[in-house]
Order: C-alpha cells, then sequence, then structure tokens
C-alpha cells in the first residue's frame, strides 16, 4: 500500500493529509497560518508523526500553496513564496523544509493550479484538455490548463489581479494593495466587507453587493473567454458557496459577449460552462493528493 502526503497552503490555515487515494485517507490536520517557521514546522511534524506511529513511509508529497510561488526547478528560491503582501511570508520556503526532513519526491504549485489539478482528476474537469478553474474567496486566483498542460511560462498565471473596469455607479477604489481596482481588489470577501462596512456573510440575499460582486466576476470570465477560450469555468472558493451568484454571472456573460462567441456550450448550455467544483471545498486537497500521487509513479 502506497501511501502519500498532501498539502494546501492557504493564507488563513494550511490543510494537511495522508492518503492512498482520493477515497481512503488515513490523516488529516488544519493548521493555522500564522509565521512560516511555525506554520511549517508544523506541516513537518504532522508527516512525522505519522510515519512514526504508523511505522509506514510516505512515498511522496504534493504541495499546493498560496502566492505568488516560483515554479521554476533551476531557479534557487524554487519552492518559496515571492511577493505576497501577507505579512511575514514573502521569500518564506514551502518546500524547503518539508525536502530537509524528508527524502521522498515532491512536487510544487501555486494553490489555484493545484485545485485545477484536483478538479481535473476527480472533479468537474475530468476528461477536458482546457479549463480554468478560479478562487473567489479571501483572494482570488486563477488556474488555467492549456492543451492538457498547466499553464506556467515565466512562473504562473496571475488571474485574479486583471484590472476591473469601473461599473456605472460604482465609486470603490478596490482593495489591492498593488493594482487598487482588480479582480481581487473589487471581489474578494475582504473587498466586500471594505466596500460596504460589514462582512459578507452578514449579506442578505437581496443586499445590492451581490449584483455588483456578480457583474465584476462577468467581466473576469469575460475576459478568461476571449483570452483562453477554456471548455469550461470552475469557481470556487468562499464567495463563491453563495450559490444564488451563479445563475446571475451566467446571464451577465451572455449579455457582456454579446453573441460574438458562437459555441453552443455557451449559447446553449452555459449552465455547464461556469460551474461549482465537483469537489467543493476539498479540490485543493485533492490535487495535491494527485501531484504526489503523479510524481511517485
Amino acid at each position: 500500500m502506497t501511501i502519500y502526503g498532501a498539502v494546501e497552503g492557504g493564507g488563513t490555515k494550511f490543510n494537511c493529509l495522508v492518503a492512498t487515494d482520493k477515497d481512503n485517507i488515513l490523516a488529516e490536520t488544519r493548521i493555522p497560518t500564522t509565521k512560516p517557521d511555525e506554520t511549517m514546522s508544523a506541516v513537518v511534524d504532522f508527516f512525522a508523526k505519522f510515519e512514526e506511529e504508523h511505522d509506514q513511509k510516505i512515498a511522496s508529497i504534493g504541495v499546493a500553496c498560496f502566492g505568488p510561488v516560483d515554479l521554476n526547478k533551476q531557479s534557487p528560491t524554487y519552492g518559496c513564496i515571492t511577493t505576497t503582501p501577507k505579512p511575514y511570508w514573502a521569500k518564506a520556503p514551502i518546500l524547503g523544509p518539508l525536502k530537509e526532513r524528508f527524502d521522498v519526491p515532491m512536487d510544487f504549485e501555486v494553490d489555484v493550479n493545484g485545485s485545477a489539478i484536483g478538479e481535473h482528476t476527480w472533479g468537474a474537469a475530468q476528461g477536458l484538455t482546457d479549463f480554468v478553474y478560479y478562487t473567489i474567496g479571501t483572494g482570488v486566483g486563477g488556474g488555467a490548463m492549456v492543451g492538457g498542460q498547466m499553464l506556467h511560462g515565466l512562473m504562473h498565471a496571475e488571474m485574479g489581479h486583471q484590472m476591473m473596469p469601473q461599473v456605472e455607479g460604482d465609486d470603490y477604489p478596490g482593495f489591492c494593495p498593488f493594482h487598487g481596482h482588480c479582480f481581487e481588489g473589487v471581489a474578494t470577501g475582504p473587498s466586500l466587507a471594505d466596500h460596504w462596512g460589514k462582512p459578507a456573510q452578514e449579506f442578505g440575499i437581496d443586499h445590492p453587493a451581490w449584483e455588483l460582486e456578480a457583474e465584476y466576476i462577468a467581466i473576469a470570465m469575460m475576459n478568461t473567454v476571449l483570452m483562453l477560450s477554456p471548455q469550461r469555468i470552475i469557481l470556487g472558493g468562499g464567495v463563491m458557496n453563495q450559490m444564488h451568484l451563479f445563475p446571475m454571472i451566467r446571464e451577465k456573460l451572455l449579455k457582456r459577449l454579446n453573441g460574438y462567441i458562437q459555441r453552443p456550450e455557451i449559447l446553449e448550455d452555459i449552465d455547464n460552462f461556469i460551474v461549482p467544483p465537483g469537489l467543493g471545498n476539498y479540490a485543493g486537497m485533492m490535487g495535491a493528493l494527485a501531484m504526489a500521487m503523479k510524481v511517485a509513479a
């Protein structure tokens, strides 16, 4: 029985698990994202304790971490976070502490790419070669598979920082410390709270924030359709737990495309074009597990 380790590193917590496959999780934990030394020491201890208590070795580890991160294996900072605004975490090593303790194959990705891999392996993107996974929550990120491969390029896509035009009647300047009125600056949970003066969890279903939120998400989806021509777009993250957003986004996307993309997948079947993740909140963890399984093969 081959045992794999998986880490989904988020800005609030690091989710870790040990499993033999998707349906056989042997151990699981959540570790607060405090300071890099504290958090990564706890991650390492989780896997080390499992090995000691069960007298079994972990064969490989997959790590999907919030970013931006360095994915260039030839770079001296491979496996590190780069320019995140999160206090203490800029330039923090993520893969390094694990490699110091475990001499096993490891794979490393930015978090949204990990979620995309999970959805491609076991979720809403099975059988597709070209799709995009967005997470809209504490931050916004997008991971793209193009031609069956995750899109990297110079590093990885940063779709959360595409600039947003000001919707008529909206004068909110945006919350992003780097770009102000970008997608992340207007559509995240923190930006919603800053814009409207209270957490989004306190909004009623008829709160005007949701109409504006759907408009900005639809703009980003239009940009994505036009630039990457995906077969499907998956929208995950805490904000997208507001399921009433999906029909609003689909309707607004159709209106903004204005018939330009003449494909039945969009014109006739948009309910299956813009979809929630099939794995729910487990997309990232399952993606990291899939990465571990692949790198061990």
